[in-house]
């Protein structure tokens, strides 16, 4: 059984949530210190066992012999909904194809909480996790995601951050998908709980000006539609050129649209300089040998 746990206010777990934890004969957790707190709190003693991304597969084995015996199993995260940004995935799908049930008490969840409190579009939305913490892949991350919406996708961005990431995850998004509206919401159903609304840029500035402390979650509103018609290879060469050399830039785009990196780098170059003309190699140039 899938449980949902309380992400900051303990009146939140569900009566249901209490009792499959209360009746579990074990229960698997990120951190059983953390989940030790809670059972604790709720008066409810089990057999807690750490699964996280580091053992998951090592348990899976122990865990289908455990409910194939007929045991009650119930997984947690430190909080929230099992699964979304948390371990559980692959146990969950080896539990699916043994045959054996799988049920789940639905409960708290960052991700949805923030979304109803950002004042964004609730309907479509995507749940993107933590992004790449080193700079570099957040960026290229950040531009796939750019070209995925210049191929069509329209919906609100929902992202976890670390607090001290903050400050240039926001002036990352703001750099490649333009100063959308935004909320980060921060310590959500705790005594401390913030919503703040903004652009992307004035957020970013706000916090790398003051880090916060806590869970955050940001949200960004969907691609406008007025950028539909912009020619795609441009706008995108135009974005990454800002964050990236001419290389990488040509490469991450040329990834993005599947078109072939010789002419994605060419008119990089191009917009690189700044000209207009044609950027094709003359005859018997080497550049027009090169390996692309």
């Amino acid at each position: 059984m899938l449980v949902s746990t309380p992400i900051g206010n303990l009146a939140d777990l569900p009566p249901r949530g209490r009792e499959a934890l209360a009746s579990a004969d074990t229960i698997l957790c990120e951190d059983t210190r953390h989940t030790a707190r809670l059972m604790a709190a709720i008066g409810a003693r089990a057999r807690l066992v750490a699964l996280h991304e580091h053992n998951e597969d090592a348990r899976i084995p122990e865990v289908l012999e455990r409910l194939r015996a007929g045991a009650s199993v119930a997984l947690v995260s430190d909080a929230g909904t099992p699964l979304v940004s948390d371990p559980g995935y692959r146990l969950v799908r080896a539990v699916i194809a043994e045959g054996l049930p799988v049920t789940a008490v639905p409960g708290p969840n960052a991700a949805l909480t923030a979304l109803v409190l950002s004042g964004l579009p609730p309907l479509p939305f995507l749940v993107l996790g933590f992004p790449p913490p080193r700079p570099a892949a957040r960026r290229a991350a950040f531009t796939r995601l750019r070209a995925a919406e210049r191929a069509g996708l329209a919906a609100t961005l929902i992202w976890h951050e670390a607090p001290h990431r903050l400050g240039e995850s926001l002036a990352d998004m703001a750099a490649t998908f333009g100063d959308r509206p935004a909320a980060v919401c921060r310590e959500l159903t705790k005594l401390f709980e913030e919503v703040r609304h903004g652009g992307l840029k004035a957020l970013a500035d706000a916090y790398a000006a003051a880090p916060p402390r806590g869970e955050i979650t940001v949200v960004v509103g969907p691609a406008p539609e007025e950028h539909a018609g912009e020619p795609e290879l441009e706008v995108l060469l135009t974005e990454a050129l800002g964050t990236h050399t001419t290389r990488d830039a040509a490469a991450l785009v040329a990834e993005a649209t599947g078109l072939p990196r010789r002419v994605v780098y060419a008119r990089a170059m191009q917009l690189a300089r700044g000209g207009q003309g044609d950027p094709s190699p003359q005859p018997g140039s080497r550049k027009g040998r090169g390996h692309g």
